[in-house]
């Protein structure tokens, strides 16, 4: 049992036997308070009584909808602000905690701009959510990775969805006190910021490793870190300050390490390993198969045989557990683990999370630019990608990418990426293709991180085809990483159809067609066949894509990794030219499936006609 309580805090009266565990706002009388606080089976703590005097509006639409109604636990109650764009509703949590997350349920009446913010002084305020397009129901937005720490939570209207008020049913905060300093033997890693590589999601963030719950079953989808699925993933947590470690308990879900390390650092970068399972154990953990719906998790408590000293504490995986997926065969997922507990003396509950990268502000220039007016493609500037070589077939896409003239060449000042036909006729390592078609990117030539990012282009018409301005991270072939993990950004797609172009993001917990993306519609008649300006600003904030500079889709970081997962767009990418012709998001919309899939005979006709081509007047990077 951990040397003492989690406070937890909610503006509504829930059970915490629902994890991630849910805080009320607390009782005014400290008496009452102590309590209250008491571990349940699921070491959960309890829920403090709901104080709706704790919370405080701009004004309400009437008595009977006042801001108490938040925290009542009534779910039929509501508050309802005056008529006003800039009301706010603010809940005194009653003591600073570290907040993992806010939830909102949202009546009809909802916010389509809004700011979720902090505040330790209730007259000081950080902002840590920025809503620009709400649709109202229910809004979860999680903190991690920023620094969420405070008494006092604030939702402030910018802009109302109806001609109403704001109306919430709830507004819910999750947290706890961060772990002070300890003379004595205390879990020091509780409610500290947490760290870690790739996770699946914003709701499977390392920040859920620290917050003090988990199943008495260890297999209910309770609060957990999930690390997507390799093996060479970690995940920790800053002590705040150098500590003497002596022992650690992992509470690990069904898709637990068979295999990991236990390290810790003065400065999270030198790492030292404190412990590894025994061959014994790591054999047992591999003989531990099951079917998911069977697999349990487990608890390992480690007690180190002299104690180590750090500030972080991690574990490094280095084996995954195995699953029937179904018998006799064999899967492997992610390492998923409840909680994280350090136990010593030491610590400082002061340790935070560092600040988010700002755009440094300053002036563009151009660092790369190509009007493709040589006599041929420049291949100091661009790299050409054939099918076999640099890559492998993907997406179901019909063509094999080839390097030759006929699919690419410049022609009157302009890059052109064109599509052939013929049956059978070019074989690759990766089988035979009926069609060929181009593509270049500046992998190896020019790779950067943030920039405006832009291309005149004019595309082909009809079903199918699918031409793409884009970018990936330059990572994205270390096995490590891969895609999604590596980013991508894709600033202009189209699958054939005259009047719309898409941009999206891809990225662990929003990829495929779980992307974050928009669609636009060309103006006043305009069409894909005719020349526009595709481009994305890229900054550390966030992404704004412009067709013609016209804004379509604006994402920013704070709300991606808030609602979505991990923000993998701080390193280098590279530029992507290609013109694909058939394949997954062509079908989706098409539902072709004959003669191949995304593309009918109609297109394939035309391809074998030729003329089927992208072609691109220049490419523009410019730079701070």
């Amino acid at each position: 049992m951990p040397s003492r309580t989690t406070l937890l805090v909610t503006a509504a009266a829930l059970v915490a036997l629902t994890a991630p565990m849910a805080l009320a706002a607390p009782a005014p009388d400290p008496a009452a308070r102590a309590a209250a606080a008491a571990w349940d089976t699921d070491r959960a703590a309890a829920a403090y009584t709901a104080n709706p005097g704790a919370v405080t509006a701009s004004g309400s639409e009437n008595g009977a909808s006042g801001p108490g109604a938040v925290a009542d636990g009534d779910a039929a109650t509501r508050w309802s602000s005056d008529f006003a764009d800039d009301a706010w509703i603010r809940i005194d949590l009653g003591s600073t905690i570290r907040i993992n997350q806010v939830k909102l349920e949202w009546e009809a009446a909802y916010g389509k701009r809004y700011v979720l913010e902090v505040s330790r002084d209730g007259t000081n305020w950080t902002d840590f959510y920025t809503e620009d397009a709400g649709t109202g129901g229910t809004v979860t937005a999680h903190t991690y990775p920023q620094e969420v720490t405070g008494r006092y939570v604030r939702m402030r209207g910018v802009e109302r969805g109806t001609a109403w008020g704001y109306s919430l049913f709830s507004f819910q905060v999750y947290g706890g006190e961060p772990a002070p300093a300890s003379t004595a033997r205390a879990n020091l890693a509780l409610n500290h910021p947490a760290f870690g590589n790739l996770y699946q999601h914003a709701g499977n963030s390392p920040a859920y490793i620290t917050d003090g719950g988990w199943p008495a079953d260890l297999k209910a989808d309770r609060s957990r870190w999930s690390s997507d699925w390799n093996a060479d993933r970690w995940v920790g947590v800053d002590l705040g300050a150098t500590s003497t470690i002596s022992s650690l308990d992992l509470y690990w879900e069904a898709a637990y390490a068979v295999d990991y390390e236990i390290q810790v650092s003065d400065d999270n970068r030198t790492w030292r390993t404190v412990h590894r399972p025994s061959a014994a154990e790591v054999a047992a953990g591999r003989a531990d198969v099951k079917s998911p719906g069977d697999a349990v998790g487990r608890h390992d408590t480690i007690t180190l045989s002299t104690p180590a000293t750090g500030r972080y504490v991690r574990m490094l995986g280095r084996e995954r557990r195995s699953f029937y997926n179904p018998a006799p065969s064999t899967a492997q997922f992610g390492y998923s683990l409840y909680e994280f507990q350090v136990w010593g003396t030491g610590g400082s509950a002061d340790a935070a999370y560092p600040a988010l990268p700002r755009d440094t502000g300053g002036a563009y220039r151009t660092t790369f630019f190509d009007d493709f007016t040589g006599s041929g493609l420049d291949r100091s500037k661009w790299r050409v990608v054939r099918t076999g070589t640099e890559m492998g077939p993907v997406n179901g896409e019909s063509q094999a990418y080839v390097d030759s003239p006929d699919n690419i060449r410049t022609e009157n000042g302009a890059l052109v990426l064109e599509s052939k036909y013929c049956k059978g006729c070019t074989p690759t390592p990766n089988g035979t293709f009926d069609f060929t078609s181009g593509r270049v990117d500046t992998n190896t030539k020019f790779d950067f991180t943030y920039g405006k990012v832009s291309a005149r282009m004019k595309l082909p018409v009809g079903d199918g085809f699918w031409p793409a301005f884009w970018m990936l991270g330059s990572d994205v072939d270390d096995p490590a990483v891969s895609w999604p993990g590596s980013g991508e950004t894709d600033i202009m797609e189209n699958i054939g159809y005259g009047d719309w172009t898409s941009s999206a993001l891809h990225g662990p917990g929003y990829s495929a067609d779980g992307n974050i993306g928009a669609s636009q519609t060309y103006p006043n008649g305009g069409r894909a066949d005719q020349w526009h300006t595709y481009g994305v600003e890229w900054t550390p904030e966030g992404m704004t894509f412009t067709v013609d500079d016209r804004v379509v889709q604006r994402t920013s970081r704070q709300k991606l990794e808030s609602t979505r997962g991990k923000w993998v767009f701080d390193h280098n990418q590279y530029v992507i030219l290609n013109l694909a012709l058939g394949g997954a998001y062509p079908a989706g919309w098409n539902k072709v499936t004959q003669p191949y899939w995304g593309l009918p005979q109609s297109s394939v006709d035309r391809v074998a006609q030729g003329g089927v081509k992208a072609e691109i007047d220049w490419v523009r990077v410019e730079q701070k």
